[in-house]
């Protein structure tokens, strides 16, 4: 009864506010109608690799974006829930850096849509991993805190520590497509004390932002090469090709 009424007390002082504008809406962890209507959300045929739209038949699952024709995936298929543009960036960059967590429900939400060609009962979801040291500065991973919001909607086993990052390579963004794939090399390896987990395993690996896909890959081979069955991919939102 005291809970009951602290919670309406909370919520007379501090009602539910848009995650973006922060205006009133009905519930908690949601976007007002404005808002919702800017948000970026991947529908229709997409690219079986990778989850951005593609030109093809909306019942066939093996169209590739030009991106993953290029460059062929060591992943069996990957989905993205967002344009990393407008207001889809926005919420990316918030949870990544300015400590936003109340955006993590709603992007659970949003991955779980994205991600229902590839679960199954069995799938185990894991996180992208980040050096300790960045770890440390930041004091979370926000894929793990993905990961996390996801498993708990969709009900299948979490691993935030199947894999750790070696080294703490140099920041990614712009520089070119190969140097990315050359920085990544070798960076992810199992977390000797989850081979177990591994082996035979169908996996769900989770990021943020998929950009050319070479952190995916580093994490999917290091996956494969300690025995996994296969892995899938998903990332929160999919920068396009004209945006790299």
């Amino acid at each position: 009864m005291l809970s009951a009424q602290v919670q309406t007390t909370l919520r007379a002082i501090f009602p539910p506010s848009c995650l973006s504008c922060r205006g009133l809406v009905a519930s908690d962890y949601g976007l007002c109608g404005e808002c919702w209507r800017d948000l970026p959300l991947i529908s229709g045929p997409a690219c079986r690799s990778c989850g951005i739209p593609v030109l093809a038949e909306a019942d066939d699952d093996t169209a590739l974006c030009e991106d993953c024709t290029a460059r062929p995936r060591p992943w069996r298929q990957g989905r993205s829930a967002l344009h990393y543009k407008d207001l889809g960036r926005k919420l990316v960059l918030g949870l990544k850096h300015n400590d936003r967590h109340d955006i993590a429900p709603a992007a659970g939400l949003w991955l779980s849509q994205a991600a229902k060609p590839l679960l199954e009962s069995d799938t185990i979801i894991a996180p992208v991993p980040l050096h300790w040291s960045r770890l440390v500065k930041r004091r979370y991973n926000q894929s793990a805190v993905l990961v996390h919001a996801l498993g708990t909607r969709v009900m299948r086993r979490t691993v935030l520590d199947l894999l750790i990052r070696t080294e703490r390579t140099l920041p990614l963004d712009g520089v070119s497509v190969e140097q990315r794939f050359k920085r990544m090399a070798g960076v992810i390896q199992p977390n000797p004390k989850r081979l177990d987990r591994i082996v035979g395993a169908k996996i769900l690996l989770v990021d943020d932002v998929m950009t050319s896909g070479a952190t995916f890959a580093a994490c999917t081979e290091a996956c494969l090469a300690a025995g996994a069955a296969r892995v899938d991919v998903l990332s929160l939102a999919r920068v396009a090709k004209d945006e790299h």
